[in-house]
């Protein structure tokens, strides 16, 4: 890693579940060094129960988290990104604003535990998933040499973590 912060924004479509626990691993994972942000599209307006419960069953805070759009990323007050990952298939296909600074982008297609019809058990399950490959994505992320990559390696090496467990 580097000296200075890297700020990561996870996008996906409704900002309620998938880039939620994303962007709460990131922060929890990143030892201050990374700093992981969330946003949608077109934001539900609130985040999921079952990822709320999830992330307070794991000792993750859960205060202040909001579905949030991304426009609130690609204004001038808005914090540097250095990365920008979707994690669901609508948001990788929509036309995202160009943010400044040109961060690199990738996909890391996560099914969305959202969608799950069932039992709680069974949606319960699903977002439980859903973390642990994020999980494994940011660990991986985590653990590359940031400082030393040109921006095709990064893109190339970020690609190839996108299809962990796939």
């Amino acid at each position: 890693m580097t000296d200075k912060t890297t700020n990561i924004l996870i996008l996906c479509t409704g900002n309620s579940a998938r880039s939620i626990l994303a962007e709460c691993l990131i922060n929890q994972l990143g030892n201050g060094q990374v700093c992981g942000f969330s946003a949608g599209s077109t934001p539900v307006g609130k985040v999921n129960p079952f990822a709320i419960d999830l992330l307070a069953d794991k000792g993750v805070a859960v205060e202040g988290l909001r579905s949030k759009s991304w426009d609130e990323f690609a204004g001038p007050d808005a914090p540097h990104i250095d990365y920008v990952i979707t994690v669901c298939n609508n948001a990788a296909g929509e036309t995202c604003p160009i943010w400044p600074g040109h961060p690199v982008t990738a996909h890391w297609g996560i099914p969305d535990p959202a969608g799950v019809e069932g039992t709680d058990e069974q949606k319960a399950q699903a977002f439980l998933e859903a973390y642990e490959r994020l999980e494994k994505r940011i660990k991986a992320f985590l653990a590359l040499p940031l400082g030393e990559l040109d921006t095709n390696s990064l893109k190339n090496r970020l690609d190839a973590i996108g299809l962990i467990d796939d």
